[in-house]
């Protein structure tokens, strides 16, 4: 079994936007799709075969005030509106739908992860989460903290999939998958500081202990992940599609110039994915 995990990475994702779009160029299937925050988003846009929709959500939509902007905080609690991007431009009727009966076909597993605000536990939705205009399973898995208010689901809130599953790939190796392309939005040798998520999770901390407890391992988390990710590449069962310098995007970085080139990264840089599934 194939499988594909994109680990999210807010604006910059628009790298692993291209990586897709290559993918449907290629004709490209998987048999396990695992995305989490943003890369939960780009992977519902693969599996609906909607080529350049997810670049025009970080390149186009993102320059909109609704989109993001201190007044949505004001007004809503949330920087990132995620209702304004899953929702009013998602919808049936809105500016930009996604073809929803197209992904109900897809005959493989799609893990979208999260995490449960109250005890800091990775929860992943399934396809059968999704509906007809109700994608707040996406909404839940992009709820960065502090920069969005928690999404509550059946009762539970959730955030960011990032918080507790940096990245599934033991996730994926549990489910069987023996082939795992692993789209990374930051160099594979990047590795994490600390500083950034020791300021949010004392902030954390006040509302969601247990979440504010699980963000601090988060770092040592990714970094051990990624370099098992390499090893396995070593050894074929791997392959790490990811950019050799961000084009100065980060998080919530806006630039439009700097955000094409790094999709046009992605785009090439997934050239290798064909060969590596043969």
């Amino acid at each position: 079994m194939n499988a594909v995990i994109d680990a999210g990475g807010g604006l910059r994702n628009i790298y692993t936007a291209g990586v897709f779009d290559r993918c449907l160029d290629d004709d490209i299937c998987f048999d396990l799709c695992i995305g989490v925050s943003a890369g939960s988003a780009n992977i519902s846009t693969f599996l609906a075969k909607q080529r350049n929709r997810t670049y025009r959500f970080y390149h186009d939509y993102s320059q909109r005030k609704e989109y993001m902007s201190f007044g949505n905080y004001l007004k809503k609690g949330s920087y990132l509106d995620l209702d304004y991007i899953y929702s009013v431009l998602t919808n049936s009727d809105g500016e930009d739908p996604i073809d929803y009966p197209q992904i109900a076909k897809y005959e493989g597993q799609l893990l979208i992860a999260a995490t449960d605000a109250e005890t800091g536990t990775a929860h992943y939705f399934t396809k059968d989460d999704l509906h007809q205009d109700n994608y707040k399973v996406f909404c839940a898995s992009c709820a960065i903290p502090l920069v969005c208010k928690p999404v509550e689901i059946c009762g539970r809130k959730y955030m960011d999939g990032g918080v507790s599953v940096p990245v599934p790939l033991e996730k994926a190796l549990e489910m069987g998958a023996d082939k795992i392309v692993f789209a990374l939005s930051k160099p594979k040798y990047y590795r994490r500081s600390s500083s950034r998520n020791d300021i949010i999770a004392r902030l954390l901390k006040r509302k969601y202990p247990e979440a504010a407890k699980v963000l601090l391992q988060s770092n040592d988390e990714y970094d051990r992940l990624v370099d098992k990710a390499i090893e396995l590449e070593k050894e074929g069962r791997v392959l790490i599609v990811s950019p050799d310098d961000t084009c100065g995007v980060d998080t919530l970085t806006r630039d439009k110039e700097k955000l094409h080139l790094l999709y046009e990264k992605g785009y090439r840089d997934a050239e290798r994915i064909r060969e590596f599934l043969k």
